[in-house]
């Protein structure tokens, strides 16, 4: 991987910008050329791409001529960089880049990291000021790292800590600053010193919270798959310690189930539940009907599937932040006669309307997943903390255990052979994939011609199997007696 950094785009974007200002504006290659040259500070298109050359060749951070870099504190803005930091992303990243971030995403869902991902703008570079956008915001609340609803507005309310920018050579000490400036409605923002040196404007840039500290990774100048395999990497050093602090509480429960599996335990009841009741008795864990966790927070269970599409979880609105106060309202608005009842079978996304009329928004600022009619008609709302409770809940960690059944002298026993390892998802990936579109949600309400009676089987927010990985941890297969496997 390139390790350059630039305050500009590198070559290959610039060269696509410039055929798509030819095309856009009907000008010719050399014209558009020298707009992006001008744009960018330079006297014409040879000058800047010789001093992109010099940063390719030298793997030094050459700045555009145009930018001053502020090198720790925060500066005021105006109206007009307001106006311009909010139109100014960029999400045409080459096709490489694209497929770079997507596995770097999922290598970081497979460790079970939570993360929240920024995109710094030029103006945000020359500025030294970057949006906190909701899924960081809602990141540094879920990792108790820094609350923005409690800050003041103003410089003098600004809360520094400590963060680091790492690469595979280097880990640069850096400071981040968090505040609400006084313009505009205090809209939450942040910066971290010396992140110039570090990224490009454009570059999906990671946060780890790791011991009050933010730790960078920079997912579009960084192979994750290829760091890790490098223990002398920055980036494997720093991981391996990160993984190295979760919980020792599943290696506990791993270590008794091995205890157990040393010999054939008689089952102490018959039918279908045996092996969980005999392996729960086994362990000390009381027969009961409390929903809560079998271990210590770990649920322990006996089976698995799926389908091709998987079912996450089903939650309804919140009914009195909704237009439409239930079910049955959403049903006589927008649904549809089959034969004598009425239904409202249908999928909703954030990418398109469906044959209903009806689509996802994410409202970042609210923090809302919002269902809409034809884009101007809000039907109902779903708070994003709503939705990532109701996650958590529904997927605990859990081990899943196999165990073979056999009789003996006239009395069965499970030999106990392997046990899979799943934990919760990454919550601080759920509504910005809600906003990719990978999660959807399944309307399935009814109402019988028979009985006029309606029933809400839903709705049902869904993910594809094949995406699975974006949002939980990698599984992990332990042979009860022996080491373990992947």
């Amino acid at each position: 991987m390139e390790s350059r950094h630039s305050g500009m785009p590198p070559l290959g974007r610039l060269k696509q910008r410039a055929k798509q200002l030819k095309k856009e504006k009907g000008i010719s290659q050399s014209e558009a050329y020298s707009q992006l040259s001008k744009e960018y500070g330079y006297s014409s298109w040879p000058a800047m791409r010789k001093a992109l050359q010099v940063a390719e060749d030298s793997k030094q951070y050459i700045p555009s001529p145009s930018v001053k870099f502020v090198a720790d504190e925060d500066v005021e803005m105006s109206e007009e960089d307001y106006d311009v930091l909010d139109n100014e992303r960029s999400s045409d990243l080459p096709c490489d880049q694209k497929q770079l971030l997507t596995n770097n995403k999922r290598e970081l869902t497979k460790l079970g990291v939570e993360f929240s991902i920024f995109e710094p703008t030029l103006t945000g570079l020359s500025k030294s000021i970057l949006d906190a956008t909701q899924p960081v915001r809602t990141h540094f609340e879920m990792e108790d790292f820094h609350f923005y609803s409690e800050q003041g507005q103003g410089i003098e309310n600004r809360v520094q800590k400590q963060s680091f920018l790492i690469t595979d050579d280097q880990v640069i000490r850096s400071k981040v600053s968090l505040y609400r400036p006084k313009t505009k409605k205090g809209d939450p923002r942040m910066w971290f010193s010396k992140l110039p040196m570090f990224c490009e404007a454009g570059d999906q840039i990671a946060i780890i919270v790791f011991n009050n500290s933010l730790y960078l990774v920079n997912l579009t100048k960084v192979s994750l798959s290829s760091s890790l395999a490098q223990p002398d990497s920055e980036v494997f050093k720093f991981f391996d310690k990160y993984l190295d602090s979760e919980s020792t509480t599943a290696d506990e429960l791993l270590q008794k189930l091995k205890e157990l599996a040393a010999t054939a335990l008689p089952a102490l009841r018959q039918g279908d539940t045996g092996v969980g009741y005999t392996i729960e008795t086994m362990l000390g864990i009381a027969a009961n009907s409390n929903k809560k966790p079998d271990y210590k927070g770990i649920e322990i269970k006996s089976g698995r599937g799926g389908r091709n599409r998987s079912t996450l979880f089903a939650q309804v609105p919140d009914w009195n932040l909704s237009p439409c106060k239930k079910s049955a309202e959403i049903l006589n608005k927008y649904g549809y006669e089959r034969g004598e009842d009425l239904k409202l079978y249908c999928t909703l996304s954030t990418q398109k309307e469906n044959s209903q009329g009806l689509s996802f928004i994410y409202d970042e600022t609210k923090d809302e997943l919002q269902e809409w009619y034809k884009k101007s008609e809000l039907v109902a709302v779903w708070p994003g903390a709503l939705l990532r409770k109701r996650l958590k809940e529904k997927h605990a960690e859990t081990f899943w255990i196999h165990a073979d059944s056999e009789v003996i002298d006239g009395v069965e026993h499970f030999i106990l052979k392997s046990v899979t390892h799943t934990k919760g998802p990454i919550l601080s990936q759920l509504l910005p994939l809600i906003q990719a579109g990978t999660i959807t949600m399944d309307h399935l309400i009814k109402r019988s011609g028979k009985t006029n009676r309606v029933s809400e089987k839903g709705p049902l927010f869904k993910i594809n199997k094949h995406d699975l990985n974006l949002l939980f941890p990698e599984p992990v297969l332990y042979n009860l007696s022996h080491t373990k496997e992947k």
